[in-house]
């Protein structure tokens, strides 16, 4: 009887390891297209917030500012000057509570109340940078890491079905080529699976690391002129100068 490829004949012939694999296969390819969804989709959004930061600098204030940026929260340029904003604000508090401004026994002082201006909104534009590139990276790794192992994956259902066709080809003796074909044809097509959901896992991972960065440059970029406008009330290249609304 002449053997035909089918997917259908690989399930219903493979037993419970070799449908195990494949499950395991169609799992990551169902978990790669979705976080390579939700990625593109964060990304994209980003790199659109991104051409808003110059509307930011010729704002007339820096909640006008916020304004331009969007006040978006999912923004990791609105966070970052948000951030920015509400480290001068703490230090201010800090200061007049010193000189008796305020209530002593309101605001407790705190190790990191020591910290300068300059030093003070340095850690704080670099703690909330950091943590919005650390969100856009989450998935990434799982990306490498599917792209890595599926082809290994697929080889490996690939010998198990391999195993199971030639044994059963020792126990009927049929040894014509329409006979073997078919069964270690059909368990090649593990590999084929396993390098469907590798390939794409890679070349987003790659894609997606590229505008990572691209995102990370503008936002330091942003973060560099943000600290110089917190600290000395002008942006770096001198172009705006309006008083930080403290």
């Amino acid at each position: 009887m002449h053997s035909t490829f089918s997917l259908a004949e690989l399930w219903s012939q493979g037993d419970f390891f070799g449908n195990f694999v494949a499950l395991i296969l169609i799992t990551m390819s169902v978990l790669t297209w979705t976080i390579i969804l939700i990625k593109v989709i964060a990304h994209t959004r980003q790199k659109s917030m991104s051409k808003h930061v110059e509307l930011f600098w010729h704002s007339s204030s820096f909640s006008s500012g916020l304004e331009a940026l969007g006040r978006r929260s999912d923004s990791v340029f609105y966070k970052l000057a948000q951030d920015g904003l509400e480290a001068v604000h703490h230090l201010k508090r800090s200061k007049e509570q010193e000189e008796g401004l305020l209530d002593p026994h309101k605001i407790s002082k705190q190790l990191h109340d020591q910290l300068d201006l300059s030093d003070w909104v340095t850690r704080a534009l670099a703690n909330s940078a950091e943590g919005s590139l650390t969100q856009l990276q989450s998935g990434l790794t799982f990306l490498a890491s599917i792209g890595s192992t599926a082809p290994f994956v697929g080889l490996l259902g690939t010998v198990w079905g391999i195993y199971h066709a030639l044994a059963r080809i020792g126990v009927t003796g049929h040894t014509s080529l329409d006979q073997v074909a078919g069964p270690i044809g059909e368990a090649l097509v593990m590999t084929a699976f396993g390098l469907a959901v590798a390939i794409p896992a890679v070349l987003a991972y790659n894609a997606l690391v590229r505008t990572n960065k691209k995102i990370a440059s503008a936002l330091n970029r942003f973060s560099y002129d943000l600290h110089a406008y917190l600290v000395t009330g002008a942006r770096v290249d001198g172009k705006h100068s309006y008083p930080v609304e403290r």
